[in-house]
């Protein structure tokens, strides 16, 4: 009796593995990368330190594109400035589809702009601009609605001469500074900005986005409906396009001349189709608030600055900044 139901739990396994292993062929051809076990992909092979820190070591040893099985599913991972654009902006329409998170796909199910797909995103995508639009952005009216938060944010501050601040990056926020018209004779102060949104990444991977029909793409056939990640980190961090990217260096957006320059790596919300929707809102805050707190403040920290550790923390696909402590120091009325 014993044996006999040893003999049928091995066939068992024996038929799963075979199914597992054809259903890992079945993608084939996709880039390389590391040999994925049956059902558990390479899930064990990842690093403590969080998936991106994983895939940018992988990165090392099978290049700018490979693929990963989290679980059964093939996963392809695009790294580095010039292979996402490659894939976002080049092939744009191909790369459109818009992959699962499986911790939100509960909530969202397919609907909102972020995960919808097909024409549903199309058609959630014009109402959104046309509505954010009529609400005024871009106009005069909503950067004077910003200016306003801003100056409740002040006096809040103001309130103690002490703040612990654990998130400040998020007050701040992490996109691009607005075409203001004072911007001019402010490069400096935009490039810090700039630098500040390329190391506060919270989405590191990026959203996943799916292939929309049977691509090819640097050699290898992407069928439809396979999964990508591009990992943005690798474009923010890219030393192709950084003199020396792990430093905090605002010269990294100035020319010679002291001018803002552009930078095709800098892409903290994305690039191509499914760009954040926000972004202009979003710098427009973040210069109004940034200047502000600068205007009514000195920004000191109560250890020195070359002890402080700002590495960001990893929570699953995204992180978020360690805490640490901040005075806002009220600057003298002259």
């Amino acid at each position: 009796m014993e044996l006999s139901l040893l003999l049928l739990l091995a066939l068992l396994t024996g038929l799963l593995l075979l199914l597992a292993r054809g259903r890992l062929k079945a993608h084939h051809p996709l880039p390389p990368g590391p040999h994925p076990l049956s059902f558990l992909g390479n899930l064990l092979q990842m690093d403590r330190g969080g998936l991106p820190k994983s895939f940018l070591r992988l990165r090392e040893r099978y290049g700018d594109v490979f693929t990963v099985y989290l679980g059964p599913r093939p996963v392809v991972m695009i790294c580095g400035t010039e292979a996402i654009r490659e894939a976002l902006v080049d092939q744009a329409e191909a790369f459109s589809g818009r992959g699962k998170i499986a911790v939100l796909e509960p909530i969202f199910q397919g609907y909102g702009v972020i995960f919808s797909n097909g024409e549903r995103w199309k058609t959630l995508r014009r109402f959104s601009l046309a509505t954010m639009r009529d609400f005024g952005l871009g106009k005069r009216s909503v950067e004077e609605r910003i200016q306003e938060e801003a100056q409740c944010l002040v006096e809040e501050l103001r309130k103690s001469q002490e703040r612990i601040h654990k998130e400040i990056d998020r007050v701040i926020g992490s996109h691009r500074p607005p075409a203001l018209d004072d911007r001019a004779k402010m490069p400096y102060m935009d490039a810090v900005i700039h630098e500040m949104q390329r190391f506060g990444d919270l989405i590191p991977m990026g959203v996943p986005h799916t292939v929309t029909k049977d691509t090819h793409f640097r050699g290898y056939l992407l069928p439809k409906g396979t999964e990508v990640y591009p990992i943005l980190t690798s474009a923010l961090h890219d030393p192709r396009y950084f003199e020396n990217p792990e430093a905090f260096n605002p010269d990294h957006f100035l020319d010679a001349t002291g001018a803002l320059k552009k930078n095709d790596a800098f892409m903290p919300f994305s690039i191509g189709k499914r760009i954040c929707l926000g972004e202009g809102l979003a710098r427009t805050e973040l210069f109004l608030f940034f200047t502000t707190i600068l205007q009514n403040f000195s920004v000191a920290s109560p250890v020195a600055p070359e002890d402080i550790d700002l590495t960001p923390q990893a929570v699953g696909v995204g992180t978020v900044p360690p805490p640490y402590q901040i005075q806002f120091l009220p600057r003298q009325r002259g």
